[in-house]
């Protein structure tokens, strides 16, 4: 079982893999504490250990500068969903709203790392909203992970043409398409490359923690836990 290691951080924090099947909630400052995949699965983890599990959709996150590609799956059925050109606070909210009349438990939010996995200006950006869309998420009992992307622009070209789409279609689906990709990218990887953004405020871990204690068969009963992971037809 995991041990608190320190309470002192910044936000956002975030879960990031560790050797030995677990997960790491790491900040800027330092490490909190590390926590084991068996103790907090999220959606991907319960889906493969039982296919008969039934949740809430994750939607998957493809933010740019401009647009903004959403998908929803539950499972393995990754299904664009909608791009949306806003920026902001009235992105942020318009996700939420989404993500509340679609059954949305998780957002799974594409990280723009290099090609050796390492930060880029974009990455930085991206880890702001998901920063701020993570207190919104929370005060719901949602969670918001970062997944890393990088190819999943190309390979939503490629399986756009593999559709038939036309050139103009595809220019206006490409992100929702895009964002369908890291979703299958975190299904088959079952979670293991995704981080956690965490709410540096403590009532807000606390509504994170009572959001896993709704299903007993995945959740630690550990009392110290800090941190639990519980990691329509598509208009477009």
């Amino acid at each position: 079982m995991a041990h608190l290691l320190a309470a002192i951080s910044s936000p956002p924090a975030t879960f990031r893999p560790a050797v030995g099947n677990s997960l790491r909630l790491t900040s800027k400052i330092e490490a909190i504490r590390a926590v084991s995949v068996e103790e907090i699965p999220p959606n991907a983890v319960r889906r493969k250990r039982d296919s008969r599990w039934r949740g809430g959709f994750s939607l998957g996150v493809d933010l740019g500068l401009a647009r903004t590609g959403l998908a929803l799956s539950k499972g393995y059925d990754f299904r664009p969903f909608t791009v949306l050109e806003l920026r902001g606070q009235k992105l942020e909210l318009r996700i939420i709203d989404i993500a509340l009349k679609q059954e949305v438990d998780e957002f799974i939010i594409g990280l723009p790392l290099s090609s050796d996995g390492k930060e880029t200006p974009q990455s930085n950006k991206v880890r702001s909203v998901a920063g701020r869309l993570a207190v919104r998420a929370a005060e719901r009992g949602w969670r918001v992970y970062l997944q890393e992307e990088y190819g999943t622009t190309i390979e939503a070209m490629s399986d756009m043409v593999d559709r038939g789409l036309g050139k103009s279609a595809r220019e206006g689906k490409q992100d929702a398409y895009a964002a369908a990709k890291v979703l299958e990218r975190y299904f088959l990887e079952s979670g293991q490359r995704i981080e956690l953004v965490l709410p540096k405020q403590l009532e807000l871990q606390e509504k994170l923690k009572m959001g896993c204690s709704k299903d007993s068969d995945y959740c630690s009963d550990e009392s110290d836990l800090l941190i639990i992971w519980n990691p329509p037809k598509p208009p477009i």
